[in-house]
């Protein structure tokens, strides 16, 4: 059972901002526009762009420095938002949670699925609650597409188109695997949330067009099979001009009962074998403000929220077992990625205290794909068993 330090007491939850960045004026705007939250303080290694971001948002009484650990000290902060470039997940949210201090931390958890599960550790032995923003699994529109998949009996298959050329210049034109790594894990993590089924093993070919400005591979398919029998597909580009798909790709999800489809951007539709029944509208908040509540409440309540770390690791492995994958030419399990990760994440912590509760672990695979405290079994991949029912 997953378990973490609660906050109670009157007034906003006190955070601290690590990272001002162009992510960071976003998570800015979202803080100021939840009455739940207070921004009392923004760490950034440039002071330069904490001050630029304090005078563009007339933030008033907001500590600035480079150190997380001073400035949350100095404000009697609660909890930290973490806005760092992937690279500095790791150490900014071990500083944080041992510390006394939560983590809701922009995607990916870490780099590699090594590093996340030595913070998988972290989170326990500080016993802080560390959590992914996988704000795509806020969208009006997926929430609507779970309901509707949940109508359509024993799901076969799910398929995901997703067609962009944006020209982004700077680092992630010289990716190696640039679709994989930067953008197929919201689709990838997405259709964890849709299905409640954790990935067993996938099959992946990646490429680059002749006409693609990326120096990596920009284009791949991937064919996923999940716990519970149902394969899901994924098509993408980075540089498909012409009739683009949503950020959100487009889906299609096939059950016993009938089809369902989503464009990614408006309400999805559902033709079943009775009909075309009505898709219930949602009510909750968006992107970063639904994470950005998801916390809150978490922390207020103990419950487990969407994101939370154990459950997240396996959204990153999806990414490294489709890379892989692609390098072998061959099907990866998700377990050897997992455990492989896992002897990596062993031999390489300094901690002694990480070290010793990742030691203690029966077993890397049970320490994962926990969602809302339920555990997934991804242990035996050949074997097909019935879809737990629940809800993140």
């Amino acid at each position: 059972m997953i378990t973490f330090e609660t906050i109670t007491g009157p007034g906003p939850l006190r955070v601290v901002q690590v990272g001002a960045g162009g992510m960071g004026k976003a998570w800015i705007r979202t803080l100021q526009a939840n009455p739940d939250v207070e921004l009392v303080g923004l760490v950034d290694l440039n002071l330069d762009s904490a001050k630029a971001a304090v005078a563009e948002f007339g933030l008033h009484g907001v500590a600035l420095g480079t150190s997380v650990t001073k400035v949350a000290g100095a404000t009697g902060a609660q909890a930290v938002i973490n806005v760092t470039v992937p690279a500095a997940h790791h150490p900014v949210n071990i500083e944080a949670m041992f510390a006394g201090l939560p983590v809701l931390c922009e995607k990916p958890v870490a780099p590699t699925v090594a590093e996340g599960l030595s913070l998988v550790a972290a989170a326990e032995v500080s016993g802080q609650l560390l959590m992914i923003s996988q704000s795509r699994r806020y969208f009006h529109g997926l929430t609507q597409l779970k309901a509707a998949t949940g109508q359509l009996g024993d799901i076969g298959l799910v398929t995901t188109e997703f067609f962009k050329a944006p020209h982004f210049g700077g680092f992630r034109e010289e990716m190696e695997h640039v679709l994989l790594v930067d953008m197929a894990v919201h689709q990838f993590d997405a259709i964890r949330f849709l299905l409640d089924q954790d990935p067993v093993s996938v099959y992946c070919e990646e490429f680059n067009p002749s006409w693609s400005w990326y120096d990596g591979n920009a284009a791949a398919t991937a064919v996923f099979q999940m716990s519970a029998g149902t394969r899901y597909t994924y098509t993408g580009s980075w540089c498909a001009d012409g009739l683009e798909t949503s950020w959100n790709g487009t889906w299609r999800v096939n059950g016993a009962a009938g089809t369902a489809a989503w464009d990614g951007e408006g309400t999805p539709r559902m033709e079943t074998l009775s009909g075309s029944p009505h898709v219930q509208r949602a009510d909750h908040a968006q992107e970063i403000a639904g994470a950005l509540e998801d916390f809150v409440t978490a922390l207020r309540t103990g419950a487990v929220p969407s994101g939370e770390v154990h459950s997240n690791i396996l959204s990153l492995a999806m990414v490294e077992a489709a890379v892989k994958s692609a390098s072998v030419q061959q099907k990866v399990l998700i377990r050897d990625v997992i455990e492989e990760a896992y002897q990596i994440a062993i031999g390489s912590q300094e901690r002694p205290d990480i070290r010793m509760a990742m030691e203690s672990w029966e077993s890397p695979l049970l320490r994962v794909g926990r969602d809302s405290g339920r555990e997934q079994d991804i242990v035996a991949p050949l074997r097909v068993e019935p879809a737990e029912i629940g809800t993140e």
